[in-house]
């Protein structure tokens, strides 16, 4: 946790240095020390009597400051720190960190340091995906330092994609998981959420109406337990939770292909509701109606998660969790895929249309094992996955 840690917390330029007035408050309500560190752009956004004010702090912005230096010289300032975090950290900065550059204060101070040291990237979507950025950040996470986000979303300069700094909510949840020390520590688990889309044509695809909530409780219950969660997560209106390893994907081969990527792991936890069945051939354009009535689809059927990781050989996780959302004949449904799919544990609930438990808050399941059968009474999808996760602490034996 972050109570009682020293931030030092160095702003760079851009229009998210706004954040870092919101980013300091949320530090401070959970017990930290910030010590602001501002470069020369970050004072053409913000005020450092505002950030002063804000974090009861000397800012420091000058490399050569012979008062500065007389009360803290940069090294001792770079190394009283329990943690060194950059947000926002600029294109420019993270090009300068990657070439261990140390030419003003806030960089001086990071080649100085021996603590963990985090970034959180701004930037425009194109400056973000360009290949001289995404070697600097490669370059960087070899070194050891660690990136937080960025989001994906609208930007100051109109454009839309990925680039946005992450919020300090979120920064501030990542870095508590961090410092946690928790029964999962170390345990690497994959979490699938969402639904999937089976494109038809480029503006058509088939789906269900998965809202992603319980797929995001349980990977956030595991996350707050020390886990490290790999996130893959299909189209969802359920909020990302902020300290995961996150996988975007849309269809159920891309989900596929994802969850192989990342083994091995301790726990497989596939929440997701994948579809069975996608489109033999998706139309480049659009289906038009003409006098031959509709279009006859074709199916194919999708490649099976749960199936082929509770049957792996080689990098099969210790404990594989599947779901079964059934309409009908709960029980015997789920007993059936228990004993086809190779998984240790079936998470069964009623998804019919009178329950409400598919895209709402609550859910009734049952749990099918080896060993017994086990019903849960109606509780919130929270709840649900705090239960999760405290058995799969037990299973674990940690």
């Amino acid at each position: 946790m972050l109570e009682g840690k020293t931030v030092l917390l160095v702003i760079t330029g851009g229009i998210a240095a706004y954040k870092s007035i919101e980013l300091i408050r949320l530090l401070q309500t959970n017990n930290a020390i910030v010590v602001p560190v501002m470069t020369k752009s970050a004072l053409q956004f913000i005020k450092p009597l505002s950030v002063a004010a804000i974090a009861g702090s000397k800012v420091y912005t000058e490399l050569f400051d012979l008062t500065a230096e007389a009360e803290m010289g940069h090294i001792e300032l770079s190394r009283s720190a329990d943690i060194i975090l950059v947000a926002p950290a600029s294109a420019s900065f993270l090009s300068k960190m990657a070439q261990g550059g140390c030419d003003d204060l806030a960089s001086t101070l990071l080649l100085a340091t021996d603590k963990p040291v985090f970034v959180a990237p701004s930037m425009n979507v194109r400056m973000w995906h360009h290949p001289a950025t995404q070697r600097n950040l490669n370059a960087i996470n070899d070194d050891g330092i660690i990136t937080i986000g960025p989001n994906e979303g609208g930007m100051a300069c109109g454009e839309f994609g990925l680039g946005r700094m992450s919020e300090p909510s979120e920064i501030v949840a990542f870095l508590n998981s961090y410092f946690k020390q928790g029964p999962l520590l170390g345990k690497r688990i994959i979490v699938t959420s969402g639904t999937t889309h089976e494109m038809i044509d480029p503006v058509r695809y088939i789906a269900n109406r998965s809202s992603g909530e319980q797929g995001s409780a349980i990977a956030s219950a595991l996350a707050d337990l020390g886990a490290n969660v790999i996130f893959i997560t299909g189209p969802s209106t359920a909020p990302i939770p902020a300290n995961v390893e996150l996988t975007k994907v849309r269809s159920g081969r891309e989900m596929h292909k994802a969850v192989l990527a990342q083994l091995p792991a301790d726990v497989a936890i596939f929440v997701a509701a994948v579809s069975d069945w996608c489109i033999d051939h998706v139309s480049e354009q659009k289906i038009k109606k003409n006098s031959n009535g509709p279009p006859v689809l074709k199916f194919n059927e999708n490649p099976d998660i749960l199936r082929d990781v509770g049957n792996l050989k080689d990098d099969r996780p210790s404990l594989v969790i599947g779901f079964a959302a059934e309409t009908e004949d709960l029980y015997k449904n789920a007993e059936t895929k228990f004993k086809k799919k190779g998984c240790d544990w079936i998470i069964a609930n009623d998804v019919s249309a009178t329950t409400g438990y598919m895209g709402g808050d609550e859910n009734k399941i049952c749990l099918i094992s080896a060993k017994q059968t086990e019903d849960w009474p109606l509780m919130s999808k929270k709840s649900v996955a705090k239960k999760l996760a405290a058995k799969i602490c037990t299973a674990l034996e940690v």
